[in-house]
């Protein structure tokens, strides 16, 4: 869905992959993360991003209804959603404020 909303999508198969890449120079505009995913949490890693790099929005995706941990103000979709309310998502997250 993101191709699709022509945003460029870097893959990583853990958080702890994610957070490397970003150490090791990559500069997402946005980190995307399923709460469920290997070795630590969505809600593990949105902390660690906001954290080390507080200015990067962080959208935790999860298909669970109770907040799983997750900080209130960290920008959550439920699944299952349709591309639209991806595309909401993504446009709030991007123009909110940071900090």
């Amino acid at each position: 869905m993101l191709s699709d909303l022509g945003y460029a999508v870097v893959e990583t198969t853990s958080a702890e992959e994610a957070l490397t890449l970003i150490e090791g120079g990559l500069v997402p505009d946005m980190v995307i993360t399923d709460h469920l995913i290997p070795g630590m949490t969505g809600a593990n890693l949105a902390r660690a991003v906001r954290t080390r790099w507080p200015a990067m929005p962080v959208l935790v995706i999860s298909g669970y209804a109770e907040d799983g941990g997750l900080a209130p103000d960290v920008p959550r979709l439920t699944k299952p959603f349709r591309q639209g309310e991806l595309a909401a998502s993504l446009a709030t997250l991007v123009t909110a404020p940071t900090g």
